[in-house]
């Protein structure tokens, strides 16, 4: 399964370091091509740039590491290429409040991975996962010892979150179900198994589980 890593801000760019730290092959690409370019030459030969359309054609799986907002626009314009594929939502529906902190962007109750789920054709697969961390703890947390920090994810395809799983142990962290999409809304920003909810730290394998 190839994957493919859809924008390279702070949490795109953390995820595929991960991942090729760990020996696993990625496509990395953005809108400056030439910026994914020499951000995979930096990885090294585990990491291939590609344009945008090329990257949704080679990739199995695609983590659209891109803002929420924007990922609403990317989804339709690119629903035929995502046709088919398992698609990794880590984006948090927030903006900044004016005073120094963020305020959600969409009604309470609502969660930004049922509103891409909507979005997606109906053969794609999404899994909402890599998003319940910043891209600091992302980072200083991986491969953490003695016992590894926990990525929650959510999806209603078993299948598919196996496979992203197995993604969260390559780069360096416990996977941890949390169940259907329609749980997505508790690892999102704000909510209670969140790094910037009401959990508000890393935890492991077996206080996550407690959490559950």
């Amino acid at each position: 399964m190839k994957t493919a890593i859809i924008g390279l801000g702070n949490i795109g760019s953390r995820i595929a370091a991960n991942l090729v730290a760990a020996g696993e092959p990625v496509i990395v690409s953005e809108r400056n091509l030439a910026k994914a370019a020499q951000f995979a030459a930096g990885l090294g030969e585990k990491a291939e740039a590609m344009p945008i359309d090329n990257a949704l054609k080679n990739g199995d799986i695609i983590i659209l590491a891109i803002m929420f907002d924007a990922m609403k626009e990317f989804v339709p314009l690119h629903r035929a290429e995502l046709a088919g594929k398992i698609v990794v939502d880590p984006s948090n529906p927030v903006a900044p409040d004016g005073n120094g902190g963020f305020r959600k962007t969409i009604p309470a109750g609502q969660s930004s991975g049922e509103i891409i789920a909507g979005l997606l054709p109906a053969d794609a697969k999404l899994v909402k996962a890599f998003g319940t961390l910043g891209a600091r703890s992302l980072g200083s947390g991986a491969n953490r010892t003695p016992e590894r920090a926990v990525l929650f994810y959510a999806t209603d395809y078993p299948d598919a979150g196996r496979m992203v799983a197995r993604l969260i142990t390559r780069s360096g962290f416990a996977a941890v179900d949390v169940g259907g999409i329609e749980q997505s809304i508790r690892i999102e920003a704000f909510g209670d198994l969140s790094e910037y909810g009401k959990l508000g730290r890393l935890v492991s394998e077996a206080e996550a589980r407690a959490l559950i």
